[in-house]
C-alpha cells in the first residue's frame, strides 16, 4: 500500500517513513503542504498521515483539499502537537479518521493506520486467500498449510496487491506505483525481478497458486487447477 506522509520535522518524517517501510508500505514523505497536494495530483494513495503545523499552509487545509479530490474515501491520520479538544474536533470534522498527539510510539501510529485502512470502504479485507495460500494484511504474514513463507517486504507488498485483484490482471505501471515511492529508483527490470522471486517462493512452498505474466500488460495471481 502507498501512503502520503506530510510532516515538517525532518528527523521525525524520516523515522516515520523508515518504520512504515519496514511494515511493507511505500511511503512518499514531504515537509510542505504544497508538495503533498502536488504529489496527490499525480499519484494514488491508500492513506495520508499529516501534521497540522506546516511551514506554508495549515495541515487542515491540505486535508480538506485532498479529501475533496479523492475518488472514494481517503483514510487520514493526523499526528500533531495540538492536543486541545477543539483542534481534535476540527480535524475529525475535516475528514480525519484518527488523531494522534505527539509524542507517540511509531508502533501505535502503524497500528492506527492499519485500523483505519480496515474500516468500511474499498479496502476492508484483512485476510486474503487463494489456492493453499493465506495472507494476513495486518501481520504481513503469508502462510501455506500453517507454514510461514519467508518473504521480503517488497515480495510481501507485491503478493498483497496481486491477492487483492485475485484473478484480474494488475497493470505493470500500477504495480510499480503501488510498490515504489517517488524517492525510490525503479530500474527497468526491478518489478520483473520481484515477480520472479515471489513466483519461485510460492512454487517452493507448494502454495497452489501461480503468477501469470500478461506480456506488455501486467500480472495476475490465480489458483492452480481447473478454473
Amino acid at each position: 500500500m502507498r501512503v502520503l506522509l506530510l510532516e515538517d520535522h525532518a528527523a521525525l518524517r524520516e523515522m516515520i517513513g523508515d518504520h512504515l517501510a519496514q511494515g511493507g508500505f511505500a511511503v512518499d514523505a514531504f515537509g510542505r503542504g504544497d508538495e503533498a497536494i502536488a504529489a496527490a495530483a499525480v499519484a494514488s494513495y491508500d492513506a495520508i498521515i499529516l501534521d497540522l503545523g506546516l511551514p506554508d499552509v495549515d495541515g487542515m487545509e491540505v486535508l480538506t483539499t485532498l479529501r475533496a479530490r479523492a475518488e472514494g474515501a481517503l483514510p487520514a491520520v493526523i499526528v500533531t502537537a495540538r492536543d486541545a479538544i477543539d483542534d481534535r474536533v476540527r480535524g475529525l470534522n475535516a475528514g480525519a479518521d484518527d488523531y494522534l498527539v505527539k509524542p507517540f510510539a511509531l508502533v501505535e501510529l502503524e497500528a492506527r493506520l492499519r485500523a483505519v485502512l480496515r474500516r468500511p470502504g474499498p479496502r476492508t479485507e484483512a485476510v486474503y486467500a487463494c489456492g493453499g495460500l493465506t495472507f494476513d494484511a495486518a501481520s504481513r504474514l503469508a502462510t501455506v498449510s500453517e507454514t510461514v513463507l519467508d518473504l521480503s517486504r517488497r515480495e510481501s507488498a507485491l503478493l498483497e496487491e496481486l491477492l487483492r485483484a485475485r484473478g484480474r490482471v494488475v497493470i505493470k505501471d500500477v504495480l510499480e506505483e503501488r510498490l515504489y515511492g517517488f524517492d525510490q529508483a525503479v530500474t527497468h527490470n526491478a518489478l520483473e525481478a520481484a515477480v520472479s522471486r515471489l513466483r519461485r517462493r510460492l512454487a517452493e512452498a507448494g502454495a497452489g497458486v501461480r503468477i501469470e505474466t500478461k506480456r506488455g500488460i501486467g500480472y495476475r495471481l490465480v489458483a492452480e487447477g481447473p478454473q
